[in-house]
């Protein structure tokens, strides 16, 4: 690239984009519960066509990063476990949707 050319601020944004959020399994994840109150780990499993290994594993991380929360009881004998996004994991989807936007507007 030469010394004169520049990114734009918006493609410089896409460098400091979420690397949580960003992962295509997570986003799967944020973007289904976005539209729930919360989802069960099975319907969690049937949305996103991930496998329980990794469905699992993503939504650990997903928690330990604050944008999910993670319930787990019984329904009779059976165990349930439900998955809800947070408010800081809202935060996070609106911010990397912006900035994906913003970027994607700017492409010519």
């Amino acid at each position: 690239m030469a010394k004169s050319a520049r990114k734009s601020p918006d493609l410089l944004d896409l460098a400091e984009v979420d690397r949580v959020v960003h992962e295509p399994a997570r986003l799967m994840i944020l973007m289904v519960l976005y539209g729930v109150d919360s989802a069960d780990f099975t319907f969690l499993l049937n949305t996103t066509e991930l496998t329980w290994g990794n469905l699992s594993s993503h939504v650990t991380k997903l928690e330990a990063a604050g944008y999910v929360k993670v319930e787990k009881d019984f329904v009779g004998k059976k165990p349930r476990t439900m998955v809800q996004l947070t408010a800081a994991g809202r935060r996070a989807i609106d911010s990397y949707r912006n900035t994906m936007q913003d970027a994607l507007k700017n492409l010519r």
